[in-house]
């Protein structure tokens, strides 16, 4: 069984350094932008000493991401996969789904119907790819993201309630 605890400050500077190696797949963080994300988490937990770790919004979230504005445009209700990391260490253990399966209980729980995600094209990132098919993600959208040179496709999965 994997245990599933909710990211505390004391975790900080090791969801920086897992994201930060991840950067091309995500995006930088500095601690004044990860304390204001934990902020308005809908839902923010790791697994061990931030051997994996998920940051998710929903849709009522106060947060200036193209990607998660772009589904506010597009949906009324929804929670957000913002990022999801497993360390290379940790992967093949499941992590990463355990992530999601804790996610789609507790946003189920919360009467969310949809989990929304994206997963870059370019550059691409096939492990997510295959790994957001393998959990029913369906393709809903591309965009070009202005500044960045980065393209992506916007995944969604609707969930039982």
């Amino acid at each position: 069984m994997t245990l599933i605890h909710s990211i505390g400050a004391a975790e900080h500077w090791r969801i920086l350094a897992l994201n930060n190696a991840h950067a091309v797949e995500t995006s930088v963080l500095d601690e004044v932008r990860l304390a204001s994300m934990l902020d308005e988490a809908f839902l923010a937990t790791r697994i061990g000493d931030v051997d994996a770790f998920l940051i998710v919004f929903d849709q009522q979230a106060r947060y200036d991401s193209p990607n998660f504005t772009w589904f506010q445009a597009k949906y009324p209700d929804f929670v957000y996969v913002d990022r999801i990391i497993t360390g290379p260490n940790a992967r093949g253990k499941g992590y990463a789904r355990a992530l999601y399966e804790d996610l789609f209980e507790k946003a189920a729980a919360r009467g969310h119907k949809r989990v929304v995600c994206e997963v870059n094209i370019d550059p691409p990132n096939p492990g997510s790819d295959a790994f957001h098919a393998a959990l029913g993600f369906a393709e809903v959208g591309r965009q070009l993201l202005a500044g960045s040179g980065k393209t992506v496709r916007y995944l969604s999965k609707d969930i039982p309630s």
